[in-house]
């Protein structure tokens, strides 16, 4: 029985004589609907009595029954979309499942060892489109850990936010390189080490971290290179330290280290520059074994050492060269290229700022 001036939403109380399968469906889709008059009943006119059929009670019915149109064509809308949805999401699960890929896709991420990237990064006005670049890979990948470590005091709100909505998962720090050891605006890049501090940072959180009997494989990540899904695939087989060939690097179309067919084993480098280094490799041109890392807590990355020894330097303290696995078809293949965003040119921008402007003002570039 309705109560003379009582208030109801139109939705419940045209929900009220609808079936219980029709208010099921009101009650699931009521938070999208756009409709939420307040409609208000008095049951003189409702249960017909003298003034019910006046031409104002006779608008009212005619504005109400025009809403419920509205709302009915609303539902009947969404249950559509509804409906083709689910069908569709059961359509391709079941095609999963009829060639055993769904099931099979699920064993294989369990038995793979999961790849932490270890990603430095600094600001600067390509960081955004180098990042953005970077995930985008990184989502193709089932079993991955991306360790962004920004070279800062704390983490920026431009990278947490690319994190938040990268849609991978990842732990996300800050260390911020001594100031004795940052480069200068005009020093070239191998001047000084560059992603110590931010390394060392990831290592140890590994340590902190994990278990000894967690599966894993470590790759630095720098975010100027580019890489093939092919490479992680490769990583998957590491036992101890995998190595392979990188394009554009060192001064050469690539730079690999030389695998003997017969053996599979490295038996030297193709390096021009410092080939002498105890492991002339490029830091993205190898991967480690998680447990190697978790065994050797002492095994960092180091200041003191001369420019392009870092990855002797952290190698050395793991493994030999004859404990190297070289992979990518015995290092004839290349599926990372050492590639770098050229620096924009930011003079108007200069002058803008000069002038207290700026083009992105409000804008996250």
């Amino acid at each position: 029985m309705l109560e003379n001036g009582r208030k109801y939403t139109t939705q419940t109380y045209y929900a009220a004589m609808l079936s219980d399968a029709a208010t099921i469906v009101v009650k699931i889709f009521e938070p999208k609907l756009s409709t939420s008059t307040t409609l208000t009943i008095d049951t003189n006119s409702a249960m017909g009595y003298k003034d019910f059929w006046s031409a104002d009670a006779h608008y009212k019915d005619y504005q109400e029954r025009y809403r419920w149109q509205e709302l009915r064509s609303e539902l009947e809308s969404l249950v559509s979309e509804e409906r083709d949805l689910y069908g569709l999401v059961n359509s391709i699960i079941k095609r999963l499942e009829a060639h055993n890929l769904f099931n099979k896709e699920r064993r294989e991420s369990a038995v793979k060892p999961i790849i932490y990237a270890i990603t430095p990064t600094f600001a600067r006005p390509v960081q955004k489109a180098e990042l953005t670049r970077l995930s985008q890979t990184f989502l193709h990948l089932p079993n991955f850990h991306w360790i962004v470590v920004e070279d800062a005091v704390t983490k920026t709100t431009l990278v947490t936010r690319l994190l938040e909505e990268s849609g991978l998962i990842y732990t996300h720090l800050a260390a911020m390189t001594p100031p004795n050891y940052k480069l200068g605006r005009n020093d070239p890049n191998w001047k000084k080490p560059r992603g110590v501090e931010q390394r060392n940072a990831a290592l140890r959180w590994l340590r902190e971290n994990l278990r000894p009997t967690d599966r894993g494989v470590v790759f630095f990540a720098d975010d100027d290179n580019t890489y093939s899904i092919k490479l992680f695939h490769e990583m998957e087989k590491i036992q101890r330290v995998g190595v392979w060939p990188v394009g554009l690097v060192g001064g050469l179309m690539v730079e690999k280290p030389i695998c003997d067919n017969v053996t599979s084993k490295v038996i030297g480098f193709n390096a021009v520059w410092k080939p002498d280094r105890p492991f002339p490799l490029d830091m993205a041109g190898f991967a480690i074994n998680l447990r190697l890392l978790l065994e050797n807590k002492d095994a960092m990355f180091s200041y003191e050492v001369q420019g392009g020894y870092q990855e002797s330097e952290i190698l050395s303290q793991i493994v030999t060269r004859n404990e190297l696995e070289p992979l990518a078809d015995c290092c004839t293949k290349v599926y990372v290229w050492h590639t770098r965003t050229e620096p924009p040119q930011l003079n108007v921008e200069q002058l803008l700022i000069k002038k207290g402007k700026r083009s992105n003002v409000g804008i996250e570039v």
